[in-house]
């Protein structure tokens, strides 16, 4: 009699399963991942080097803020005796926003001219040529634009001080002695126009050109001439962006040292509307430069102090134009 093995012997074990192969999805899964890390960790890291600046800023001129008026008077050496870090900053503050909004006041129309003329009147060939030019001014480092501003521009514009002061000596602006040299807060506002002015014409193109075709197609099928579509389709689509332009280079404005520190003589402890008149006016940024080499013990901490108003202010400027843009964004056609 045959027998046969029992169900249990003969039983085949089941074969091996095949490894699971790792979809497209997966993968795109995982560099998401590792992408949303690294953009996390580089947001993490701005903040933590903005808060690293804000301390050091605050912990290094602390001393000076609470050290007494004699003892900042002391130690600066360029102010009077008993004067207080208040009353040699405050000016010096002054100074620094009256050069940065002149600057400003002169870019402004110069620079949207240009943005608009590039993208929506200059020929193809012509409007690249310009842009790139434009931006090369960006490369140009500010202590050339301070020879220039010192040895070139100075002379040239003081003919052209002297009349509006002849002319408008009335207003506060321009009252006062013109100076002989020309080297006035006036042509520092010129130079540092001309600083700014290829940053807040690039964002300014940038934005006009994004203005949308159906838009502008549409004024024009209504009859409005080119003037009249830019000013009702692409000036009202680009004013949020033109407005951060407009901050960007204010904010170049409010930290340029060299280009201010050679052309103007300083002045201190003064509030002064004469831009036309020498020895008026400082800017922090130009009045640590010209200090913070030969400055020593609480005076490094007073020309800190200052610093950290620089800083301040510059917060306050870049906060105040991310209000307004968030303000504008639902009016500027980009929704």
């Amino acid at each position: 009699m045959t027998t046969t093995d029992s169900p249990t012997a003969a039983a085949v074990s089941p074969p091996p399963r095949a490894p699971r192969r790792r979809s497209s999805g997966d993968t795109e899964r995982g560099f998401s991942r590792i992408f949303r890390w690294i953009a996390t960790g580089a947001g993490a890291l701005i903040l933590a080097t903005l808060a690293a600046v804000a301390l050091f800023l605050l912990l290094r001129a602390w001393p000076a803020i609470i050290a007494s008026d004699e003892e900042v008077s002391a130690a600066v050496g360029r102010i009077p005796d008993g004067t207080s870090l208040l009353e040699f900053t405050g000016p010096l503050i002054f100074g620094t926003l009256l050069a940065a909004l002149l600057a400003l006041a002169v870019a402004m129309p110069v620079a949207m001219g240009i943005g608009l003329f590039i993208s929506h009147y200059a020929p193809p060939r012509l409007a690249q040529l310009l842009s790139y030019l434009v931006d090369l001014l960006a490369a140009i480092p500010s202590v050339v634009y301070g020879l220039w501003g010192f040895i070139v521009l100075a002379p040239v514009l003081k003919p052209f001080w002297f009349w509006l002061g002849d002319v408008f000596g009335w207003f506060p602006l321009f009252a006062g002695d013109v100076a002989a040299t020309g080297k006035v807060l006036a042509t520092v506002a010129v130079v540092l126009a001309v600083m700014i002015l290829p940053i807040i014409t690039a964002v300014s193109r940038e934005v006009f050109n994004q203005t949308p075709k159906l838009h502008q197609e549409a004024a024009l099928a209504l009859g409005a001439t080119r003037w009249e579509m830019v000013r009702m389709a692409v000036l009202p689509f680009g004013r949020s962006g033109v407005i951060s332009a407009a901050m960007l280079g204010l904010g170049r404005a409010l930290g340029e040292t060299m280009a201010v520190l050679m052309i103007i003589s300083p002045g201190f402890l003064v509030y002064s509307f004469e831009i036309l008149t020498t020895a008026q006016h400082s800017t922090i940024a130009s009045f640590i430069a010209l200090d913070f080499g030969e400055a020593t013990g609480l005076a490094v901490n007073a020309l800190i102090a200052t610093g950290l108003a620089l800083f301040l202010i510059t917060m306050a400027v870049n906060m105040t134009a991310r209000a307004i843009v968030a303000r504008r964004k639902e009016f500027s056609g980009a929704n």
